[in-house]
């Protein structure tokens, strides 16, 4: 029998001892398998020779739903108010222009507390048509409102001083905050008074009063 010495012993020992440690890493790390398991929002990975998820656990990934935000329905505010203040008016040779309103409103206004506006009339007889436009205002919101054709203001004399009384409708042609892209139709009647003689080329401030009704629609 053939004899090895004391050294190739040791040498032939190491070399056995390397080749079992690589077999049984190669061996394990063939074995090993990591899955990914699932349970709503958590997430656990797995890893064994034969992995499975713990209870309540799924390997497959849940869907997230996107709810849609839902459609916002169209809705009618009911409004009915009165707004007094002041309004300045300038006195041309065949025009009354109004360059100023600024009036405060009571009674179911929506919030829509305070008002501003400009007016235009080329009056040829007591009872003439207008021009006209405002916006009410309050708590971020605002509507803006246009006189249409039908508006018309009636002096109670064919010479100042006077006392105008106006009515007719005004449609609401958008808004912002809450009021945002609203419409619907206001009917309004109001009076202001013409103090002066109504001079070409001067201008008068003066009290005013005017009633709004009717229901803003919402989008």
């Amino acid at each position: 029998m053939k004899k090895y010495s004391i050294t190739m012993v040791r040498v032939l020992a190491v070399v056995a001892a390397l080749t079992l440690v690589a077999a049984h890493t190669t061996s394990a790390n063939a074995a090993s398998k990591t899955i990914t398991c699932y349970k709503g929002t958590t997430v656990k990975k797995v890893t064994a020779a034969a992995p499975k998820c713990p209870t309540g656990y799924s390997t497959t990934k849940p869907v997230v739903k996107v709810t849609a935000p839902a459609a916002t329905k169209a809705g009618s505010v009911a409004l009915q108010g009165t707004y007094k203040g002041k309004i300045s008016i300038l006195f041309g040779d065949s025009f009354l222009q109004v360059t100023k309103v600024d009036a405060t409103g009571t009674g179911n206004v929506g919030g829509l507390s305070a008002m501003t506006g400009t007016a235009s009339s080329s009056p040829a007889s007591q009872c003439d048509g207008f021009d006209g436009k405002g916006v009410i205002s309050g708590g971020g919101n605002t509507l803006t409102l246009v006189f249409d054709s039908t508006s018309q203001g009636c002096a109670d004399s064919d010479s100042a001083p006077a006392t105008v009384t106006f009515k007719g409708t005004a449609k609401i042609t958008g808004g912002t905050g809450k009021f945002a892209g609203a419409s619907g139709v206001l009917t309004v009647k109001g009076t202001f008074d013409i103090n002066t003689k109504g001079v070409a080329n001067t201008t008068e401030t003066t009290n005013f009063s005017m009633d709004l009704a009717g229901n803003i629609i919402t989008k």
